[in-house]
């Protein structure tokens, strides 16, 4: 059974930082590109970050210098980490484990919340 089960997520002020971790089981998590995508109130899911399997990274242009995706193959898990919150970061973020176009799994997401 796969699961993806994402932490870390919280309530943080503007130009704060948090550390979302997602932790894997049930695949083999070295050979799957992981992403982290998130959905903000009233609007579609969209991608924050990526990485491959072979550790390339790739981030949209909203997150470039302030969201850096890591993983570590050894604990099956998968970071993101947040700097210079906006309360537009706001969204609940989910973890997204791929491999090629035949497999895809989510995680149960994780709310943050950027306010004063």
């Amino acid at each position: 059974q796969v699961q993806l089960v994402e932490s870390g997520g919280g309530l943080v002020q503007p130009g704060g930082s948090l550390r979302l971790s997602c932790a894997a089981s049930g695949i083999i998590f070295k050979l799957y590109t992981m992403a982290w995508y998130r959905q903000g109130p009233g609007k579609q899911r969209e991608l924050v970050a990526g990485i491959s399997s072979n550790n390339r990274t790739n981030y949209p242009a909203s997150a470039t210098g302030r969201f850096t995706i890591s993983r570590d193959n050894a604990k099956n898990t998968m970071y993101l980490q947040m700097n210079s919150l906006k309360p537009e970061d706001t969204a609940v973020y989910y973890c997204n484990a791929a491999f090629g176009l035949a497999r895809a799994y989510w995680g149960q997401g994780t709310q943050v919340t950027v306010s004063s």
